[in-house]
């Protein structure tokens, strides 16, 4: 796939640098027969499997995110981290997921956005307070992000065929 290719069947697309879940994203892709591209600042190891592709883009600041958007379509769903990203992928019509299960809708992406704002303010102003960041990845994020993954796809297969 090159910088201009457009996505044509059902694809997973990974931001994939800080992933934890690209393991179990390949094994659902096999099991439905899906293309998944890893989208990353750098090289990083990735099966060698005819479905799997890697794109390692510069490491100018969001490439990988502007890589990812603009291929976003309703034919693809999208697994990210990064709620700005995820806004960018849900209004140009993909299926959008956190590593931990939690979806992101048009319902529901406004919210999460206001909230990132909120607590990127909190974490600015809390000198000498540790506010922390998301609490660490368990066996039931894990879990989540399995059944919401078959969920997405079984929805994104039922409306492409």
């Amino acid at each position: 796939m090159t910088e201009t290719d457009t996505i044509t069947t059902p694809t997973i697309l990974i931001d994939a640098d800080a992933c934890p879940v690209k393991d179990e994203i390949y094994k659902v892709a096999e099991r439905y027969d899906l293309q998944v591209i890893t989208v990353s600042n750098s090289y990083m190891r990735v099966p060698r499997e005819d479905f799997i592709r890697q794109v390692v883009v510069s490491d100018k600041f969001d490439a990988a995110d502007d890589w990812i958007a603009e291929r976003a379509t309703d034919l693809t769903i999208v697994i990210t981290a990064d709620i700005l990203l995820a806004e960018r992928c849900v209004k140009a019509g993909a299926a959008v997921l956190s590593p931990a299960g939690k979806p992101f809708t048009e319902n529901s992406i406004g919210s999460q956005v206001a909230t990132r704002a909120i607590m990127a303010d909190l974490r600015a102003g809390a000198v000498g307070q540790n506010i922390g960041g998301p609490p660490p990845f368990s066996k039931a994020d894990r879990s989540r992000f399995l059944q919401a993954l078959d969920l997405a796809v079984t929805k994104l297969k039922r409306n492409k065929a």
